[in-house]
């Protein structure tokens, strides 16, 4: 992992305030519109795209190219964008399209900072709640119109007083269910339906696990920054790297993600 200044820091992290701005801006105006239409990206099942998915991403590539045209980017709806400085941009424009078309709150915008080691600098903003979780180079905060703190994950507590969340209760594969279940059935309260709202929650020490199958960079790049710096941990489901994607276990400590790793794992 190479080192990065605390001058790239700051350029690093004024870049993603500026693009989480715009990103905002861009989306606010469709959230709970009448109009909005909803297209599927996806031959099979539906996989929806609005065009405030569109119009965000594209105004935050065009201030890349302004603010850092060196870098890769890779975006959820117009893909990938080699560059030359080791660092890329990974984008989701609205993670939890499906939540932002219902009018619930628990979509957002998904910006990192991520070399060969994985991510390095991590934000999820929620632009309707004015909430932005920061985490990732020396930086974990948080701060809402109510506010503004430290990110700290939840202290250890038993797997059975724990509160886990997903998205959705048909998690994956039958197996993945399955797995999914064991867990489940061992914690205090399960809630469903979060997106990336989740991770930010956890890293906010409100919860203790989230558990989720078949994500992609895009959605756990930025989780992973801002759940390490509270202090939590992000794994696949196996105990290794989850910044690929696919299988993912976030845990607020050691203790509850032990715990939940050895019930998935039967």
């Amino acid at each position: 992992m190479a080192a990065i200044s605390p001058q790239l820091s700051d350029d690093l992290w004024q870049t993603a305030t500026v693009l989480a701005d715009a990103a905002r801006a861009a989306i606010l105006p469709h959230f709970r519109s009448a109009g909005l239409e909803t297209e599927s990206k996806g031959a099979v099942g539906f996989d929806p795209v609005t065009v405030a998915d569109r119009a965000a991403e594209r105004a935050m590539r065009d201030l890349l190219a302004v603010h850092r045209p060196q870098d890769g980017i890779l975006g959820e709806e117009y893909g990938p964008q080699p560059g030359q400085s080791g660092l890329t941009w990974v984008l989701d424009p609205i993670d939890g399209t499906r939540g932002f078309m219902s009018g619930t709150p628990t979509w957002g915008v998904l910006i990192a900072v991520a070399d060969d080691s994985g991510a390095r600098l991590g934000l999820i903003d929620q632009p309707f709640t004015g909430e932005r979780f920061e985490g990732g180079l020396g930086r974990a905060a948080w701060r809402s119109p109510h506010g503004a703190g430290t990110l700290a994950a939840r202290a250890p507590r038993g797997l059975d007083q724990a509160t886990l969340f997903t998205t959705f209760p048909e998690i994956g594969s039958a197996a993945e269910r399955a797995a999914f279940a064991r867990v489940a059935q061992d914690v205090r309260l399960v809630r469903y339906g979060m997106d990336c709202y989740a991770y930010a929650l956890l890293a906010a020490g409100q919860i203790d696990l989230v558990i989720e199958a078949g994500l992609h960079v895009y959605d756990v790049m930025a989780p992973i920054a801002v759940i390490e710096a509270a202090g939590g941990i992000v794994t696949n489901w196996q105990g290794g790297p989850a910044h690929e994607g696919g299988q993912v276990l976030a845990a607020a400590n050691a203790e509850v993600h032990a715990a939940a790793l050895a019930r998935l794992n039967g």
